[in-house]
């Protein structure tokens, strides 16, 4: 089956990149960051609005390596994962692949290292759209349907267990939605995206 009406409409809302260019691109690729870091920034924004909160993401100094949190709410529980994900080469012809390595060998929705197995229809959907769907796209199509598909089944077999200090629902819409704030808000991820496209254009001149 294909991504879900309320998805759709998430997505729709999300910027559509225009720059295609990969990491080894050099100046383009400095252009993509912006352009992927403004549509980070939009999709945040737009989770808030709705209130729902769930991941935060920051880059290294190139914007090749992603690492941050994402997390579900069941039976008033939080569950948290650490994210992570590397940009492709052939980046954005091919989507980056989202890992969740705490989870690796809990599932068969999961190939090993901790990538998540993602829809059939998102990787045709994807090649459509090459280079319009970005980071966001990614996260917003197959992580957080692939969170609450799969989650919910893991927790139920006792696979996955509430850790202590992950809090409650009701800490969730405070404590988290604090926290996230201070670590994804708009101005957050400008100062991140400044930071990384600045490093990148320095090490772009050096080379040449």
């Amino acid at each position: 089956m294909g991504i879900d009406a309320e998805t759709k409409s998430i997505v729709q809302k999300i910027p559509l990149l225009t720059v295609n260019a990969t990491p080894r691109d050099k100046d383009k690729w400095v252009e993509r960051l912006k352009e992927e870091y403004a549509a980070l920034i939009q999709y945040v924004k737009i989770n808030k609005e709705s209130g729902n909160d769930w991941f935060y993401v920051e880059s290294n100094a190139t914007g090749t390596r992603w690492t941050g949190k994402c997390w579900i709410v069941h039976d008033l529980l939080k569950y948290e994962f650490d994210l992570q994900f590397e940009i492709p080469a052939n980046y954005p012809e091919v989507p980056c692949e989202l890992e969740l390595p705490e989870l690796d060998g809990k599932t068969a929705k999961m190939y090993r290292g901790g990538k998540i197995c993602l829809d059939t229809h998102f990787k045709p959907l994807w090649s459509k759209n090459t280079p319009r769907f970005g980071i966001a796209h990614a996260l917003a199509m197959g992580l957080g349907p692939w969170l609450h598909a799969e989650i919910p089944h893991l927790i139920q077999a006792g696979i996955v267990v509430h850790k202590e200090g992950q809090g409650k629902a009701s800490e969730t819409s405070e404590k988290t939605a604090e926290k996230t704030t201070e670590k994804t808000s708009e101005k957050t991820t400008e100062k991140t995206a400044e930071k990384t496209t600045e490093k990148v254009a320095e090490k772009t001149t050096e080379k040449v």
